[in-house]
């Protein structure tokens, strides 16, 4: 184990720590002033064995300050764990910059245990993070150990030579897209393009020229050629999401381009010849489809050459951890900001969590707590509502309001499901549960009680909000389709979405 860098120019400091700290067997290296720090570090820049373990480190030193060796180091090596020593007077500073990347800070005078302890827990926190990134760097496209995914890329080996159609079957939100790229990326066809389209975010009536493109003049508005996504994949794959939810008269059209490999475009007289391989993907019972009349059966066989299915996150628990942390990875980069460690008691609150939004929701959290977790590493109380939701409580508590909603706190008791990303897919119990209903109850109650007389117009927005905000997460963002789940036109939402301020 690399060595735990005590940095003070109090003799007698880090005599008493580096004497308890090798009674616990863990290795010490003692500095005075920053400026050591810094020369060692560059000298161990190289060889990452010679850097710290974990940095210990004094704010008011000859020579430097604790404060800005924290922004140097955390500049250089983001995921080094820094515990601050301050004196009281030091409190509010050291405060500022446990908020900006310190592991913790500890007020002087310690207790000489509480300290080991709390070194104790930043080595194990750092040797945690140093497994999930080696085990990050090998894992590229996908994340998954349990054994229904380890199927999944043996299938996906299997198919690597291969140009059959496949069809992918999985909850919304389980990465039937991300399956459909690896297919590509591992097959014949990856230098050729990947072009994927969701048939049930686009309106029945463009769909077709989507799919087959339209010649100029075929319809109003068409004032020239367009090439549709087939021609568009040429030579590479065509992923048709929610193929489920294709209009009867399309599915016709697609039946004839699977079984010929020609399509005219909208308008068009002369055939096209599509080379183009086709991965389709959905989240209903295609065969119930088929017996109630809503699906082809000839075109159901057509792309049931080869199915997969992806399982639900629920059933691959032992891979919540590995995704969790590789999700506040990709959070942080995509926000400019350093990464957020996650506590072993956190990770237990969201392994008992049923994800009935899949991965897609698991990435979501990540999403939030990289932005409202108020410290560097997320504890259990910091999880968001729907996470904590499935811990019985007596007292309801308050919910933050969506951004760009109206700020007032919705009184909701714990028990309730807030924004999970498919209501459909929450088990029967919470589902059937009432006590959203009792909330808002409570709140109405409240805000009779204080006189106001807004209530109806109040209450009122802040539901909307709160389900077009969810229905646009569960869809990241893609309004029509919002609309269709939630049974309303996508005028009204786009209307909704002017009204209530959530642009």
């Amino acid at each position: 184990m690399k060595p735990i860098w005590i940095v003070d120019d109090d003799q007698s400091i880090r005599f008493v720590l580096e004497k308890a700290l090798l009674r616990e067997d863990l290795p010490t290296r003692s500095f005075t002033n920053p400026r050591e720090v810094l020369a060692a570090l560059d000298a161990a820049a190289d060889d990452e064995t010679q850097g710290p373990q974990v940095l210990v480190s004094d704010i008011r030193m000859p020579g430097g300050s604790g404060l800005d060796l924290l922004d140097k180091i955390k500049a250089k090596h983001p995921g080094l764990p820094v515990i601050i020593m301050t004196a009281f007077s030091d409190l509010d500073s050291a405060v500022s910059a446990f908020q900006g990347g310190a592991f913790e800070y500890l007020p002087k005078p310690f207790d000489l245990p509480r300290a080991v302890e709390l070194i104790r827990r930043a080595v194990d926190e750092s040797q945690r993070e140093e497994v999930a990134e080696e085990r990050m760097a090998a894992a590229p496209e996908m994340l998954g150990q349990a054994p229904a995914m380890q199927d999944v890329f043996r299938a996906i080996g299997r198919l690597s030579q291969s140009n059959v159609t496949v069809l992918i079957t999985g909850e919304s939100g389980s990465g039937k897209e991300l399956v459909a790229r690896a297919l590509h990326k591992h097959s014949p066809r990856a230098n050729g393009p990947f072009v994927a389209i969701n048939t049930a975010a686009i309106p029945k009536d463009l769909l077709e020229s989507e799919l087959f493109g339209h010649e100029r003049g075929a319809f109003t508005g068409a004032q020239t050629m367009r090439r549709g996504r087939f021609e568009q994949a040429e030579g590479g794959t065509l992923f048709l999401d929610e193929i489920g939810d294709m209009p009867f008269d399309l599915q016709t059209r697609l039946l004839r381009v699977l079984s010929d490999g020609h399509f005219y475009r909208v308008g068009g007289h002369n055939s096209v010849k599509a080379n183009v391989r086709v991965i389709a993907a959905t989240h209903q019972d295609l065969e119930q489809r088929v017996k109630l009349g809503g699906f082809r059966e000839d075109l159901f066989h057509r792309l049931n050459v080869i199915r997969l299915r992806l399982p639900a996150l629920r059933e691959r628990g032992e891979d919540v951890p590995a995704l969790t942390r590789h999700f506040l990875q990709q959070s942080a980069k995509q926000l400019g900001v350093e990464p957020k460690r996650i506590s072993d008691a956190a990770l237990a609150q969201l392994a008992t969590f049923g994800f009935p939004g899949n991965v897609r929701q698991l990435e979501n959290i990540c999403h939030w707590l990289t932005v409202m977790a108020p410290a560097q590493l997320i504890e259990a109380k910091d999880l968001p509502p729907e996470v904590m939701a499935i811990a019985p409580a007596a007292e309801p508590h308050a919910v933050p309001a969506p951004m760009g909603a109206e700020r007032e706190p919705l009184a909701m008791p714990a028990a309730t499901a807030v924004a999970s990303p498919s209501a459909a897919n929450v088990p029967a119990a919470a589902a059937a549960s009432p006590a959203w209903e009792s909330g808002l109850e409570l709140e109405a109650q409240s805000m009779l009680a204080a006189g106001r007389t807004d209530v109806w117009d109040a209450l009122s927005r802040r539901f909307e909000s709160r389900l077009i905000l969810t229905a646009l997460a569960s869809t990241r963002g893609r309004r029509i389709e919002a609309a269709q789940k939630l049974g309303i036109g996508r005028n009204t939402i786009t209307r909704k979405i002017q009204e209530l301020g959530l642009e």
